[in-house]
């Protein structure tokens, strides 16, 4: 009598292989895009995906100030930071969001939809946001990525 033994393959934090995407967020709704490259970053579109092992991917994220909302949120939503002192509340909308850090909009939507441990901060650590079409990261041979 035999018996069946399949065995489930985890993957090795030495043994993953990390590739690199370059995604051009010109006129792309923030959102849609964040789930994607929150996908990407846990490494979840690969067959090796492990949950508590960082198997994602490097994604850098040209055109961030060309990202766009749907409906009115450029006006209504508010990003809210706190300092921890008394009355240390701030908050910005989206417009003004887009006007001094439009880096920051794709970073807060991806930061977002991350685990919120040590594996999510390092998962986080591999996105990199920049506001134009230049990007350090030419060596890296990044591959274009389509939506």
């Amino acid at each position: 009598m035999k018996t069946l033994s399949y065995k489930t393959a985890t993957a090795k934090p030495s043994e993953v292989v990390r590739k690199w995407h370059l995604v051009d967020g010109e006129g792309m709704v923030v959102g849609r895009m964040a789930t994607q490259i929150a996908t990407i970053l846990r490494g979840k579109h690969k067959p090796s995906y492990t949950p508590n092992i960082d198997t994602g991917d490097y994604v850098v994220v040209i055109n961030a100030d060309k990202v766009r909302f749907t409906g009115n949120k450029m006006q209504q939503k508010e990003y809210q930071r706190y300092s921890g002192y008394t009355g240390g509340q701030k908050k910005r909308t989206a417009q003004e969001m887009m006007d001094k850090f439009p880096e920051r909009i794709v970073e807060k939507a991806v930061k977002g939809m991350l685990p919120k441990s040590k594996l999510g901060r390092a998962m986080f650590k591999k996105l990199f946001v920049y506001p134009g079409t230049e990007h350090p990261h030419t060596a890296q041979k990044p591959e274009a990525l389509k939506f």
